[in-house]
């Protein structure tokens, strides 16, 4: 019963929002809306789940000084101040975008800067991925290196200085070809998440039961 009972409801819960999305008329229609407000409050309690695991995974680290612990005690510390700013925030402004509050403070002078340095760390592996990607080792390869050359100096002003057409020349990159491969991909994406939904809704997919 502990396998079943969780199938049958993703079941009943996957054909319910397929067919109120095919018929969006009374009373399915008001279905769809409700088993969303559902998955909200399902989703709420996930979050707590979550938050859950990740300070006793860090804190039974730093109990036990396991390899690389200092970060865990950041981490932990950096989740407790956010906390207590947001409780602060609403407690006193019920807004925790209000500006100029601690929160904001947290997320604009620390958050921020570390998606930045994030991101920035992030374009140095890509440009090193590029690097090994367009070697012009085969005819595919050289093809993607001098094709990735006119799109990157076709967006850039000193890729009209040297030639007049090339940035009409990688707006037709952009529009043509690559939108082509883009819709390819997005097709193949569809497809597999059709799949997966009929089988996880047929009881086919049963990872997470595990």
């Amino acid at each position: 019963m502990k396998k079943e009972i969780p199938l049958a409801i993703t079941f009943l819960t996957g054909v319910i929002i397929v067919v109120t999305f095919f018929i969006p008329h009374q009373p399915l229609g008001g279905m769809q809306q409700r088993l969303l407000i559902w998955y909200s409050i399902v989703l709420g309690f996930t979050l707590l789940l979550g938050v859950d695991s990740l300070l006793r995974s860090n804190l039974q680290k730093i109990m036990r000084r396991a390899p690389g612990w200092p970060y865990a005690v950041v981490v932990v510390a950096g989740f407790l101040a956010t906390l207590a700013a947001g409780i602060h925030t609403w407690a006193t402004t019920k807004d925790l975008l209000s500006l100029g509050s601690s929160f904001m403070y947290i997320y604009t002078y620390m958050i921020v800067p570390l998606q930045a340095t994030m991101f920035a760390l992030l374009a140095f592996f890509i440009a090193s991925a590029a690097y090994r990607a367009f070697r012009a080792r085969t005819l595919e390869a050289t093809l993607l290196l001098v094709t990735a050359a006119i799109v990157m100096l076709g967006r850039v002003p000193v890729g009209a200085e040297i030639w007049d057409k090339l940035p009409g020349l990688q707006d037709w990159i952009m529009e043509i070809p690559q939108m082509a491969a883009k819709r390819g991909i997005f097709i193949g994406v569809a497809l597999g998440t059709i799949a997966m939904s009929l089988r996880v809704i047929l009881g086919l997919e049963r990872t997470y039961l595990s």
